[in-house]
């Protein structure tokens, strides 16, 4: 079975990666939630990057707001994907701070980025990188796809 580490910078990050948590429960996929902060807890950021992979996670989905370090040093330190989610947070600058610091990843160290406050996209995403190697997650993937597709169909139908 398939893990996914969801980590955030503080709490208030929550109700923005609830969206993550919620998509990878929805696939059947496991999910450890915590809060480790890039400046205030950098032991704990050490440690979390660099056994991630043998906690048995397949990927880490790291959403931070501000200057949003958390994204890329856990990226720096583990051998895992990385899905950084710029979070548009009260001392961020319109959130723009939270994307660029995620985006603009120097080369050898990347971090896949989704939208700002874009979590739902980053678990759909750990979902499918977990879906190339288990047919049981690409299989609810596929329906989620044809599932969003009948939805769209049905409300042009409605215009």
């Amino acid at each position: 079975m398939s893990k996914v580490g969801v980590i955030m910078g503080s709490k208030s990050d929550l109700p923005v990666m609830q969206d993550a948590i919620d998509i990878l429960k929805g696939f059947d996929i496991e999910v450890d939630v915590d809060i480790v902060s890039a400046h205030r807890t950098p032991e704990k950021l050490f440690d979390y990057g660099k056994h991630a992979h043998t906690r048995g996670f397949s990927v880490v989905i790291a959403g931070a707001g501000g200057a949003a370090h958390l994204p890329g040093m856990i990226a720096s330190l583990s051998p895992l994907p990385v899905i950084g989610v710029p979070v548009k947070s009260s001392n961020s600058i319109d959130g723009w701070d939270s994307v660029l610091s995620i985006l603009q990843m120097p080369g050898g160290v990347p971090v896949a980025t989704v939208a700002l406050n874009g979590a739902k996209n980053a678990g759909i995403l750990a979902a499918q990188i977990i879906g190339s190697n288990d047919v049981s997650v690409l299989d609810k993937i596929i329906a989620y796809k044809e599932d969003l597709k009948i939805k769209v169909n049905e409300s042009a139908k409605d215009l």
